[in-house]
């Protein structure tokens, strides 16, 4: 009888043949740039583990094309941000599904691996995406923290959409600081792991009724992970945007699968903002980082997050 591992790997090994492929693919999709990413083999076929992203990465591009066309359809150039961008296969797909046909918009992908940025200027130049652009830098070095009150830029072009797809960490949130100071038109992240709360949660009031909800590591993880989401949603619409949470794909494809989709509706929401400082009154530890940076420069913030966190000390 096969073991867990073995039955794994016989499912990674399951292949969709290339007659078969084109189901699997978005209109316009061509097999040649997802043969040039490897996510199809060299006689066109897709192995499960490809066939999991492929499902990712399509269905996110699928969810932003109300977006995109609005933003293509204007007399404009778009930027798109890809954070953490890795091997870069959401921003090539975007890049040949929009860019390239309209014939103008960028993609710039910030990455901080030396070995990805080289392999993917590698890529954009056999395929001839001029304005697909890979920069080696973290994202949160594009965002003026000096002065808060200018939008962060790209070569003096504003920053209109902003994604990031399994951006590790607080690199999801270094995104969504980027996309609100740039007043991107939406900004959509896929978390990947979130452990910020969860050390901040390690050893904090296990002992009271609620520190249950924490004192084992793995209800830590799930419930600062979960926590970590919300607040992220809830600082989105503080900051004029329209939030929908949801899965991106069936949990089969991944168990990295919460997608946080933000559209600009306005320039603020007092509203919530108020329910974020009344979540947050009530947390028994600092609050995350992207909150600091963020609150205490919002002139509708009465008090700055460690004055709330001091005073419910």
């Amino acid at each position: 009888m096969k073991n867990k591992k073995q039955q794994q790997a016989g499912k990674s090994r399951q292949t969709t043949p290339a007659a078969r492929v084109q189901r699997e693919l978005l209109p316009e999709q061509s097999t040649e740039l997802l043969k040039e990413l490897h996510i199809l083999t060299r006689d066109g076929q897709l192995n499960a583990d490809s066939r999991r992203k492929l499902k990712q990465i399509n269905h996110l591009a699928n969810l932003l094309t109300p977006d995109l066309e609005r933003l293509f359809g204007e007399d404009r150039d778009p930027l798109i941000i890809d954070a953490g961008a890795g091997n870069g296969y959401l921003g090539f797909v975007l890049y040949e599904l929009w860019c390239q046909p309209n014939g103008r918009g960028t993609v710039l992908n910030l990455e901080l691996r030396e070995d990805l940025v080289t392999r993917a200027r590698e890529r954009a130049t056999t395929l001839g995406y001029e304005r697909m652009v890979y920069e080696q830098q973290a994202v949160a070095e594009l965002v003026p923290h000096e002065a808060l009150d200018r939008p962060p830029v790209w070569h003096d072009r504003p920053v209109d959409a902003v994604v990031a797809l399994h951006a590790c960490d607080t690199a999801t949130d270094d995104a969504i600081e980027l996309g609100i100071r740039a007043g991107a038109s939406v900004i959509a992240v896929v978390p990947c792991c979130q452990a910020e709360i969860a050390r901040l949660l390690a050893g904090t009031a296990v002992h009271a009724p609620a520190g249950a909800l924490w004192r084992h590591p793995i209800h830590r993880r799930e419930f600062g992970a979960n926590l970590t989401n919300v607040i992220r949603a809830h600082v989105l619409e503080a900051f004029g945007y329209q939030v929908t949470v949801t899965e991106l794909t069936g949990w089969e494809h991944s168990l990295k699968n919460e997608l946080i989709l933000a559209r600009k509706v306005q320039r603020r929401n007092s509203l919530a903002l108020k329910h974020l400082q009344q979540l947050l009154a009530g947390l028994p530890y600092l609050p995350m980082g992207l909150l600091e940076r963020l609150l205490p420069a919002e002139p509708d913030a009465s008090e700055s997050l460690a004055e709330m966190a001091a005073a419910e000390a």
